[in-house]
């Protein structure tokens, strides 16, 4: 969880510490807030902490993905295997001419 007070500063301040930024960010797994003339533009994060966001975010579309399959059969929306086969038959041959 980002900490305004702990984990927003400039670019020169960052810098200057880059070491010490280091140090916090493997301590606490937060991202560092970037300010260039006082607005943010930079997101400093770790590796390991970056790569379980990665993680997760790609766990939330798996999850919304099979919501959204959920919904599509409660509402009728799905067609027989059958179906399915005849229409990509169908679209393999009109992508070979």
């Amino acid at each position: 969880m980002l900490n305004i007070s702990r984990d927003i500063h400039s670019l020169s301040d960052f810098k200057r510490n880059t070491t010490d930024f280091l140090e916090q960010m493997e301590k606490t797994g937060a991202p560092v807030v970037l300010t260039i003339n006082g607005k943010a533009k930079l997101v400093v994060q770790d590796a390991e902490s970056y790569q379980r966001m990665l993680d997760l975010l790609d766990k939330a579309e798996t999850i919304e993905a099979i919501r959204q399959g959920l919904s599509d059969v409660e509402q009728g929306k799905t067609m027989s295997l059958d179906q399915f086969d005849k229409e990509m038959q169908k679209k393999v041959r009109a992508t070979k001419k």
